[in-house]
């Protein structure tokens, strides 16, 4: 089994979801008392806030590519960036680092498109969600995205970072976002990015609306667990 290197901490809850989900995954795999082999880098997700809040995209790629650089001294094999905010940043980490960066877009891109899906809502913060990072590396696989209404984007924005990243679940919050859901399936969404690894914690039922949800959480983890049972590198 190769190791796996997560640089989490944004937020904790999230990450927590990421070594939890990934030791039943490896488990479930390979059977007995077996776990995932991980070593985890979790940073101060209050200074990382400030800088994107501040835009100040390039001092919070540093602080990354320092931290990331941490896990590949520590002799991983690859890494997870356990955020899909902060892979706006993903490719100044890459080029810090020599061991493979798995993007979480492109595992979540690959996991729709097997499912005959090519028109999907993303859902997510602010920054995933405006601008063209995230989205566009979804539409180099060949997705159409859409994304909610400006206002629904700011309810979802405040959502996340004021209530899910404080491990606040809000029942009134969870039908807020099925009745952004609705609009978007009206507008011809096939499927629901949750582009936020926190917002599972407020969707946590697959039939929790009547399209599918794709937690890229749990995209993410499964594309690190074939990578890790693999007998080549990616």
């Amino acid at each position: 089994m190769k190791t796996i290197g997560l640089l989490g901490g944004m937020s904790w809850e999230s990450t927590a979801l990421y070594y939890q989900q990934l030791n039943k995954i490896i488990q479930q795999r390979l059977g007995g008392l077996h776990s995932a082999k991980i070593i985890l880098n979790s940073v101060n997700f209050a200074e990382i806030e400030y800088l994107q809040q501040q835009g100040d995209w390039a001092q919070a790629a540093q602080i990354l590519q320092h931290e990331a650089r941490k896990l590949q001294d520590a002799k991983v094999d690859g890494i997870l960036l356990c955020t899909n905010t902060m892979h706006l940043v993903a490719p100044e980490i890459q080029q810090a680092i020599s061991v493979p960066l798995l993007h979480i877009a492109d595992a979540t891109a690959k996991y729709i498109l097997k499912q005959n899906i090519y028109k999907v809502a993303l859902l997510g913060t602010a920054f995933t969600m405006e601008q063209d990072f995230y989205k566009d590396r979804l539409m180099a696989h060949g997705l159409e995205i859409l994304i909610p209404s400006a206002q629904a984007r700011a309810y979802i924005h405040h959502t996340i970072y004021n209530e899910l990243c404080v491990g606040k679940i809000k029942e009134s919050s969870k039908q807020a976002f099925l009745n952004i859901i609705e609009d978007l399936k009206q507008q011809g969404a096939q499927g629901i990015i949750l582009g936020c690894t926190e917002i599972v914690m407020l969707l946590p039922e697959q039939n929790a609306c009547n399209l599918p949800l794709f937690d890229t959480t749990l995209i993410h983890v499964k594309e690190a667990a074939e990578f890790m049972l693999s007998e080549a590198s990616f």
